[in-house]
C-alpha cells in the first residue's frame, strides 16, 4: 500500500477577508475553521500523514488555539511569501514514492468520495488528479488590446477545487523549477513542468473555499449535514 501525505496550506494572510485574523483562524462551530479542515481530512484519508503549512507569524497563535481546544496539530511547516513557496516548503519534506494531496486550509469540508476518486486516479497510473465542478454562471472572455468581450461556451470549462493529488516524485521535480506568475494551483505547476496527464474527477459543491465573511455563514449550515 503506497504512502499518502496530505499537505494543508494555511499560510495566507487573509487580507481580502477583512477580519483581524486570517480566515482559517476564524471560528466555525466554536473553533477555528482550520481544525474542521484537519478533522475532515483525517476522516476522509485516515492513512495519510498530515503536514500543516503556517505563516511564522501565526505559529504561536495556532499553538494557543490547539491548547485551548485540546486539539492535536499535525506537524507544522513554515510557509513562504506566496502559496507556491509554501507548498514547495512542504513538498520538500515528503518522501519519494508517496501520494500527495495538497489542500487549502480554508476549504473545511473534505469529502471522502472526492479523495477516494483522486487516489483511484493515481492508482490507475495518472500523473495527477484534480476535483472539478461545473461552471453555473455564464462566462465572457476579455481580449487584450480589443474593446468589449465575447461569450464563451461554459460547457468547455470547469471550476477547480482542492485537494489535488500527485505522485511526490513528479511534484518534487515540478516544484524544483522556477516560479512563474501563471501558477494558480498545483496542477498548473505540474503542467508547466511537463506533467500534463492530470485526471479530472468529480468535485463536490460543499468543497467551497471560505473567501468572504458570508462564506462562514454558509459553512455553518454545512456543519450540520
Amino acid at each position: 500500500m503506497r504512502k499518502v501525505c496530505a499537505i494543508i496550506v494555511a499560510a495566507g494572510s487573509g487580507r481580502r477577508f477583512g477580519a483581524p485574523l486570517p480566515k482559517q483562524f476564524c471560528e466555525l462551530g466554536g473553533r477555528p475553521v482550520l481544525m474542521t479542515t484537519i478533522d475532515r481530512m483525517r476522516r476522509a484519508v485516515p492513512e495519510a500523514e498530515l503536514l500543516l503549512v503556517l505563516s511564522s507569524d501565526f505559529v504561536e497563535e495556532w499553538g494557543d488555539k490547539c491548547r485551548k481546544h485540546g486539539f492535536e496539530s499535525p506537524e507544522v511547516v513554515i510557509g513562504g511569501d506566496t502559496r507556491w513557496q509554501s507548498v514547495k516548503n512542504a513538498v520538500e519534506r515528503v518522501a519519494a514514492d508517496t501520494y500527495v494531496l495538497v489542500h487549502d486550509g480554508a476549504r473545511p469540508f473534505v469529502m471522502p468520495q472526492v479523495t477516494d476518486a483522486l487516489i483511484g486516479a493515481l492508482d490507475s497510473g495518472r500523473q495527477g488528479a484534480v476535483p472539478v465542478v461545473d461552471v453555473v454562471d455564464s462566462l465572457r472572455e476579455t481580449i487584450d488590446g480589443f474593446p468589449g468581450s465575447r461569450a464563451v461556451q461554459r460547457s468547455r470549462y470547469k471550476a477547480v477545487q482542492t485537494p489535488q493529488a500527485f505522485l511526490s516524485d513528479y511534484l518534487h521535480d515540478a516544484y524544483s523549477r522556477p516560479y512563474r506568475k501563471e501558477f494558480t494551483d498545483d496542477a498548473s505547476v505540474m503542467e508547466s513542468a511537463g506533467y500534463a496527464d492530470i485526471a479530472l474527477v468529480e468535485g463536490h459543491s460543499d468543497t467551497f473555499k471560505i473567501t468572504l465573511p458570508r462564506d462562514l455563514a454558509v459553512a455553518g449550515l454545512c456543519m450540520d449535514e
